[in-house]
């Protein structure tokens, strides 16, 4: 049977878990499966918690974390896939439940895999992954209600993958961008993916006792919920929005429904590993158009299969700026 490389986390019998790579055996495709020839996957949040043993994202272990994978069928018992296809599968199950995407090869279900657009291949789809298609949601919710010239727009976690794309694919649209960030010796490369003004974390994630605070937002895109989501909302001027898709920070906010009410704001949540299929095609084609990035090499950080142990580490510790892809094939 042919082999290939695959980064498994097992439960110690202590408790721990620890994950190293092993050889395992391609076994047969069933009705309905592809086999992908993974090229490319990233490092996401989710997938350091799963690689941590958190229970609610992986409930059983051994298993191979990676939410996102893309590269080349190379086995299909599908009509929709034939092999030599470009794919990207990222949300759904995948790396969650079901094998993902730190390994050579991937079998999973035919309906969740996307036929890479013109315009992409497998390395530049995982520069954007799970991270540049949840920020291409956020974006497209808020500015179906906001305009350039409505004032700016506030984005949370601005360091990490989604807050760099967020950024990133306002500042080309020609929104002015005003980054949060807990490292403000990052801002030159918030700069440089067009953010016009920096804030540090501490101004948005304080309690506050008003319903309301001056109107000084557009609207936002937040990953860390909280306190800064409430201040968020409470600052969006009239008929604003805001794209909410994380809680980094904390899963609770206090607020009263005054701007809701009041200053008829709109509040989207974003999940895009539960995304229906049509949407799913729109935006990796508008990923691969009009929120295409033109310089992704500040964001990225390449890494090899063997390196994966080290950036989960340095993920826990808040050590990691834009994104991380990793190379199957070093």
């Amino acid at each position: 049977m042919k082999t290939y490389k695959a980064y498994v986390v097992s439960e110690n019998p202590d408790g721990g878990y620890e994950g190293k790579i092993i050889e395992r055996e391609l076994q047969p495709v069933q009705e309905g499966e592809v086999r992908i020839k993974v090229l490319f996957s990233s490092l996401n949040y989710k997938d350091v918690l799963s690689a941590s043993g958190n229970k609610g994202v992986t409930k059983a272990y051994p298993h191979v974390p990676g939410i996102d994978a893309a590269g080349i069928v190379e086995e299909s018992s599908s009509d929709r896939f034939k092999p030599g296809d470009e794919v990207i599968v990222t949300g759904y199950d995948l790396g969650m439940n079901t094998d993902g995407g730190f390994q050579q090869y991937i079998t999973v279900p035919d309906k969740w895999g996307v036929r890479m657009p013109e315009g992409l291949d497998s390395r530049k789809a995982m520069c954007y992954g799970t991270a540049g298609f949840t920020a291409a949601q956020c974006v497209e919710k808020i500015t179906s209600v906001i305009d350039t010239g409505d004032g700016p727009v506030l984005v949370s976690g601005s360091t990490g993958g989604v807050g760099s794309f967020s950024t990133a694919i306002l500042s080309k649209l020609g929104y002015l961008v005003i980054c949060i960030t807990g490292k403000p010796e990052d801002s030159s490369y918030l700069k440089s993916l067009g953010a016009f003004r920096i804030d540090e974390r501490k101004k948005w994630d304080q309690p506050t006792k008003e319903s309301l605070m001056k109107g000084e937002i557009a609207g936002g895109i937040d990953v860390v919920g909280g306190h800064t989501l409430e201040n968020m909302l409470k600052s969006v001027k009239l008929h604003g929005a805001v794209s909410c898709c994380g809680m980094i920070s904390s899963p609770d906010i206090d607020l009263t429904v005054f701007p809701f009410i009041l200053r008829g704001i709109s509040l989207f949540g974003v999940s895009s590993q539960n995304t229906l299929m049509f949407e799913r095609l729109s935006l990796w084609k508008k990923i691969a158009g009009e929120y295409n990035v033109p310089d992704l090499a500040s964001m990225v950080k390449e890494i090899g299969l063997a390196d994966v142990p080290e950036y989960i580490s340095l993920m826990q510790k808040g050590k990691v700026t834009g994104r991380v892809i990793i190379n199957l094939q070093k």
